[in-house]
């Protein structure tokens, strides 16, 4: 689906997890209601389109996107907001400013966790650590061993959020830097495998913190056509397992619902990722019943 035809209508869709359960089958119950917000690659995009813009004509926006996530949090106060990194980069906010007005806007929106993008390097590893004052959020990667770096203690492999009674480990992925990034922007930072990192996080918040929803925060694409065995979301659902959602970045791919994907043990596992530019703010709400089956829905809201 070309970008444009998507950004021209606003979808709506379904996809059922876990158990295959339908919402009529939690009518009997009390059901427990989680909504996650998500957005990506952002690129320092503070200001909407303008109305002339041939592509996204008065798409996007920083107070838009604000004004929408507080009419979600009326409606269900029990929200998650993450973002998939490439927070950095894109409008001379960010050449003049240096990413202190994002975080500081992102902190103000009340994010609960970023992972990081390869942008989120450019002005080197020493410029994303001086604006971290400014960020009131976690950042999560696992798969960065930022040991030997100035970034060492300041960035979190997973985070456990507990949301009206339910327990939700979020852990983070990034890209590989080599060939992508100047290494003198990255320094020591040693870039782990992906697929065998998340079969890691996965069995510390399923099996040791007993999670009820386990999400990746992934800034590893979503797909590659060119590069078939290439890491990237869709694969790493196919090749893990535990993992419910895959919040995804660095391709800037528009979708229109997450797509369902079958894992190592043949559950389903949602990957959702919302273009680019704060042009759209994905949501995704869990519906859990008193024995913690769930059942959910996903769709894309243009801002």
């Amino acid at each position: 689906m070309k970008r444009r035809d998507f950004i021209q209508k606003t979808a709506a869709s379904t996809a059922l997890m876990g158990l295959g359960l339908s919402l009529s089958s939690f009518e009997s119950s009390k059901i427990k209601h989680l909504t996650i917000l998500h957005t990506n690659d952002v690129h320092s995009y503070i200001d909407p389109f303008p109305a002339d813009h041939p592509r996204n004509p008065n798409m996007g926006g920083v107070a838009r996107r604000a004004a929408l996530i507080e009419s979600i949090r009326k409606e269900n106060p029990n929200v998650l907001l993450l973002d998939a990194g490439d927070i950095f980069q894109g409008t001379p906010y960010f050449n003049y400013y240096g990413g202190e007005l994002e975080f500081k806007l992102m902190s103000m929106m009340q994010y609960d966790a970023s992972t990081i993008g390869n942008h989120d390097f450019d002005n080197g590893i020493d410029g994303l650590y001086a604006q971290l004052p400014h960020a009131k959020f976690d950042f999560i990667s696992a798969n960065y061993d930022f040991k030997n770096t100035i970034m060492d203690g300041h960035v979190k492999p997973y985070k456990v959020f507990h949301k009206n009674g339910i327990k939700v480990g979020v852990f983070g992925l990034g890209v590989e830097l080599a060939g992508l990034v100047d290494k003198k922007n990255y320094k020591e930072t040693v870039y782990n495998d992906p697929v065998e990192v998340a079969q890691d996080m996965v069995r510390i918040l399923k099996k040791e913190q007993k999670c009820d929803l386990v999400i990746c925060l992934s800034h590893i694409g979503y797909k590659y056509k060119d590069e078939p065995n290439k890491i990237s979301d869709i694969k790493l659902a196919a090749l893990t397992k535990d993992i419910d959602l895959i919040i995804g970045g660095h391709t800037h791919t528009f979708l229109d619902k997450p797509t369902v994907m079958k894992n190592l043990e043949g559950k389903e596992v949602l990957v959702n990722q919302v273009g680019c530019y704060g042009i759209n703010l994905g949501r995704i709400d869990f519906y859990f019943d008193n024995d913690q089956a769930k059942s959910s829905n996903g769709k894309s809201i243009i801002v």
